[in-house]
């Protein structure tokens, strides 16, 4: 997010004290194409819960998400009708590009 020069109108949520919505989350589901592209299976919980060894649905992924926030993969950027999940440098670079645009 540092790296990024983010416009004054975007919004930033902080998902620890303000959790995302049922809403909000199918509106990102839209635009990635799935709740696992936003499912974050580096989270500690998804090793707690041995979820590795389960075979999760869509409906799972949706309402582990929903449960707690460490299982959303972040950052997330939604800007103009793009998502951007994650930190990686492919991302950060197409985030930047359409940012600066």
């Amino acid at each position: 997010m540092n790296e990024l020069n983010l416009p004054n109108d975007i919004r930033l949520q902080d998902i620890k004290t303000e959790p995302i919505t049922s809403t909000q989350l199918e509106e990102m589901k839209t635009l990635a194409g799935s709740y696992e592209a936003l499912f974050s299976k580096r989270a500690r919980l998804y090793k707690e819960l041995n979820l590795k060894e389960k075979n999760l649905s869509e409906n799972d992924y949706k309402t582990y998400i929903l449960e707690h926030y460490t299982f959303l993969k972040r950052p997330v950027l939604v800007y103009n009708d793009a998502i951007f999940i994650g930190n990686s440098k492919k991302t950060v670079e197409a985030a930047k590009s359409a940012i600066d645009v």
